[in-house]
């Protein structure tokens, strides 16, 4: 994949062909049809839609050897109408919709997002300020400027997840953006020259204000909204007394398995396609040991 990227013929003529499949994005939007399924385009159905200046990004080729490629119509005022549509399409956040794909689908989604994303805020060298232009079909930028010629890649900040037990109760905090009920475990970014396991540690003690024992790694979930991945742990706490120090929680609490299961107080959990809801469930299931 990385030696095609750099064979600018072969991309050439690959993304051109009839068989390429195009995920169109419009200001990190999808086009989804009625059936809660995402639009794939052929270079026909987007018409002129395409132009010398869309900035195409190569993202590879599937089972059947056909090219997949992203591209971001954000400079258009309205979401376009999409030519040979079969069904109604409505253009989506992937948060909206997600839940319903399967996970193939849901992660070729989430990467044409994160990288039409990151090309749209690399269009100016962060050294020098001039235009960065697009190489290797959306994977790297250069600056304009010979005097500079700065290559930009892709980077994703890491982020910890946790969530923090103590016997048969489960901590989840709220911030005050989310919808009525909603809770969720704790979460925060990896700092300068941390290790994760420190950053967990720090984030549960600012956030809840709880000395924590015993981290243990559990998965991770790549999270491109807009380019972040999340690194799951659960930890046990060494006591339950909670103290909101950094004004980001609205609230925090303990909670047992069977309020949690039963939604008790109108509480929420996160989507389920979250690694949050995933932490969750391993520790309502007994899969988190105590």
């Amino acid at each position: 994949m990385d030696a095609q990227r750099e064979d600018s013929t072969w991309l050439e003529r690959v993304i051109d062909s009839d068989q390429t499949q195009i995920l169109p994005l419009w200001r990190n939007r999808h086009p989804v049809s009625s059936g809660s399924q995402p639009k794939v385009c052929t270079r026909g159905e987007l018409g002129k839609l395409l132009s010398a200046q869309t900035e195409q990004i190569f993202l590879g080729m599937d089972s059947d050897n056909h090219p997949w490629v992203a591209v971001d119509l954000s400079h258009l005022a309205q979401p376009p109408s999409l030519a040979g549509a079969e069904q109604q399409t409505e253009w989506f956040d992937l948060r909206k919709f997600g839940t319903l794909l399967d996970h193939a689908s849901g992660a070729l989604l989430a990467y044409a997002r994160a990288m039409v994303h990151w090309n749209a805020h690399h269009r100016f060298c962060n050294r020098c300020g001039h235009p960065a232009i697009m190489l290797r079909a959306g994977h790297q930028r250069q600056c304009t400027n010979s005097a500079c010629a700065h290559q930009i890649y892709p980077r994703i900040d890491p982020a910890v997840i946790m969530l923090i037990h103590h016997g048969d109760l489960c901590l989840l905090g709220r911030q005050p953006q989310w919808p009525a009920g909603r809770h969720s475990v704790l979460a925060g970014y990896v700092e300068p020259g941390e290790s994760l396991e420190d950053a967990v540690r720090r984030e549960v003690q600012e956030e809840v204000g709880i000395d924590i024992e015993a981290i243990h790694y559990h998965s991770s979930q790549a999270w491109p909204f807009p380019s972040s991945i999340m690194l799951g742990f659960y930890a046990r706490a060494k006591d339950l007394a909670i103290s909101l120090n950094d004004n980001e929680l609205e609230s925090a609490a303990w909670f047992d398995r069977d309020s949690i299961r039963q939604g008790s107080s109108g509480l929420l959990l996160p989507s389920r396609d979250s690694i949050a809801y995933r932490l969750i469930g391993d520790w309502l299931d007994g899969r988190i040991p105590g």
